[in-house]
């Protein structure tokens, strides 16, 4: 299981854009989050606040990527029809889900079930989780995480 400060510069997972591979980012930031599901509401308004917020994360040398279980031809669909334009990850394995610790049990519809709680980690550019935001709520993350980016990198 990953921690602050861990180096998760292996990362590699099949996405929309065909394989992501954490260390080809390396140099850079990058902001990975989790979310439960492809077109969802609350799903569907942080891709497109993360998607909206893509110019300006770029301005400080972040890339975006999401990740959920759902597959990749899911998130492709998921992406024309809201117009993303950023990557992301399918981990139906729950590989990534599972190293993040993101999986955690849940009450959906008065049923127990296994679920992604909503989680975002901002990797610096060696590679390392540099900050961690875990049960998420979407109204002003995306901003919380350009503002929290800025000030790491005014600090280091």
């Amino acid at each position: 299981m990953y921690n602050l400060g861990d180096d998760v510069g292996s990362i590699k997972a099949a996405s929309t854009l065909g394989e992501f591979d954490m260390s080809a980012h390396l140099g850079s930031w990058v902001v990975l989050y989790f979310y439960p599901k492809d077109n969802t509401s609350a799903c569907t308004l942080e891709a497109r606040g993360f998607s909206a917020a893509k110019a300006e994360f770029e301005k400080e040398g972040a890339y975006i990527v999401g990740v959920s279980r759902d597959s990749v031809k899911t998130h492709q669909g998921f992406c024309t029809r809201q117009e993303l334009c950023i990557e992301l990850i399918s981990d139906k394995e729950e590989a990534l889900c599972q190293a993040f610790d993101v999986i955690k049990p849940k009450i959906m519809y008065g049923k127990q079930c296994r679920g992604i709680v909503r989680s975002t980690f901002l990797i610096n550019p060696q590679g390392k989780i540099a900050h961690q935001w875990r049960g998420v709520k979407v109204p002003g993350h995306v901003e919380e995480v350009l503002a929290t980016l800025r000030q790491l990198k005014s600090a280091g």
